[in-house]
């Protein structure tokens, strides 16, 4: 009998045991969240100029082969119409990694600095507080950019709507700005990498280097219905990516959330968060 309760004992120790280390998660290893699922656009909401949020105008973003599209087959020529496809949820600290390439023709009438062009969007305002005639949401484009094949042009350009930005120690209002990158000619899938620090820092990552770095962002001007002052500071928001009238494929898109709980003690503890977010913490 004695011996009975020893080995119920020990294995209740057993069980209790290897629920912790199930229930726990390894604090230093990196945790990536899929925002393109590789099946279909769940979590993604479009929005194009002139049309209400969630009409995805001529099918332009679909997925076929576990590829996320930007495609014109239903549409021959530019209408006037730019669209992107917004995540459904904001992030404020975390880094953005994306593997996209360009082929096929620009659709006709589209202009000229949209041939192979095409954008993440970060820290961008909520979609359904877009105007529904409005091109491009406020946020920072972190520029995805394709060669001619001979002409140099730079990738992972800033391009800045409706917001400035501070580099170095001087207010930035250049709409766009290039880039130390090299120039991706082809068709080669290509990876490129955000990292946001809430304000304080925004970095554009090619081939694990850093191309372009600024901090800051602000509204540049008053919205006419209240709703932006100029100078208010932008701390997170929402991404997308664009459709600007080069079809371009999406391979994969990922986040690593660099917001949650910093509490050691937590069960979902990461040594590489650098924003606590207390409300998350599981003990």
């Amino acid at each position: 009998m004695k011996n009975q309760l020893l080995q119920c004992f020990f294995l209740l120790a057993l069980l209790s045991t290897s629920c912790g280390v199930d229930q726990n998660i390894d604090p230093y290893q990196e945790e990536w969240e899929v925002l393109f699922n590789g099946a279909n656009m769940d979590g993604w909401t479009a929005k194009f100029t002139g049309s209400p949020l969630g009409e995805n105008v001529n099918d332009i973003f679909i997925v076929e082969d576990s590829i996320l599209k930007v495609s014109y087959t239903k549409q021959d020529s530019f209408d006037q119409r730019f669209g992107h496809l917004f995540y459904e949820k904001p992030f404020s600290h975390y880094k953005l990694k994306a593997t996209y390439r360009f082929l096929g023709e620009q659709l006709k009438g589209g202009p000229a600095w949209a041939f192979r062009n095409n954008g993440l969007m970060l820290h961008s305002q909520d979609p359904s507080s877009m105007a529904l005639d409005q091109d491009f949401p406020n946020s920072l484009e972190l520029q995805l950019l394709g060669g001619d094949g001979v002409n140099d042009r730079p990738n992972a350009n800033l391009c800045t709507p409706g917001l400035h930005v501070i580099m170095g120690d001087s207010l930035h209002q250049a709409h766009c700005t290039n880039s130390s990158s090299a120039t991706y000619h082809g068709d080669n899938w290509v990876t490129v990498e955000g990292l946001v620090l809430g304000d304080s820092l925004i970095q554009h990552y090619i081939d694990g280097e850093v191309v372009l770095e600024y901090s800051k962002p602000i509204i540049e001007s008053d919205s006419e219905d209240g709703r932006f002052k100029a100078g208010d500071a932008i701390t997170e928001g929402y991404i997308a990516i664009q459709a600007e009238t080069h079809p371009t494929q999406f391979k994969s898109i990922e986040l690593l959330n660099l917001c949650g709980c910093m509490d050691k003690k937590a069960k979902n503890y990461k040594s590489y968060y650098i924003k606590s977010d207390l409300n998350s913490c599981k003990y």
